[in-house]
């Protein structure tokens, strides 16, 4: 008699991925328990999920670091002093775009697409990560200005905070725009226009 196959071994690493991809197609609200069971190895019953997970919150948050710690690195160069401040922006900018327009996962960008499907009470809480990672990218933005003003790079009349909140609303724009298919071509060339406006509060030499 023939033996019987292995059976198969669950591969939490990629099950967390493939969690990562549900909670950033469609929010953390929508993304059903059905819809990550089916997605996690072909379906696995609530009590191996559970087991594996411990709750839809736990995969959430094991996914939002997962994120953060991969995807979400390209905005990195904000805070990298070794850079300079424009060099700083315009790389973190170039580098958000190819990400969010490359193949292999949903296009656009979790953390900024998780501040639109509005949160439920029950979900605030489990966002915090989200909103915490989109502060830190326009704390980034401001200090990257600041230090343009500080060097003497930029006008000392130049608004930190206006400058900065251009920069970050045009990335924000950005993950709707490649949402919603917009060539990666096109938003590599917005980014040589929003840099204008940089060179545009330079210090007259």
């Amino acid at each position: 008699m023939a033996q019987m196959g292995r059976p198969r071994t669950f591969d939490r690493d990629r099950a967390i991925t493939e969690a990562m991809h549900l909670f950033w197609e469609h929010g953390y609200d929508a993304t059903s328990l059905a819809q990550l069971k089916e997605g996690l190895g072909g379906g696995i019953s609530a009590p191996s999920f559970y087991s594996a997970f411990g709750s839809k919150e736990a995969l959430f948050q094991e996914c939002v670091t997962r994120y953060l710690s991969t995807h979400g690195r390209v905005t990195a160069p904000l805070q990298d002093a070794s850079l300079t401040p424009r060099v700083a922006i315009e790389t973190a900018l170039r580098q958000s775009v190819a990400m969010q327009c490359e193949p292999g996962h949903p296009r656009g960008c979790m953390v900024a697409l998780g501040a639109l499907s509005a949160p439920s009470v029950a979900s605030a809480d489990v966002a915090r990560a989200l909103d915490a990672s989109r502060a830190r990218t326009r704390a980034g933005f401001v200090e990257c200005v600041q230090r343009g003003i500080a060097s003497g790079e930029l006008r000392p009349d130049t608004s930190a905070l206006a400058l900065a909140a251009v920069f970050d609303s045009f990335l924000s724009g950005v993950s709707i725009s490649a949402r919603d298919g917009v060539d990666a071509a096109v938003l590599v060339a917005a980014i040589d226009q929003v840099m204008r406006l940089w060179d545009g509060a330079r210090q007259m030499t």
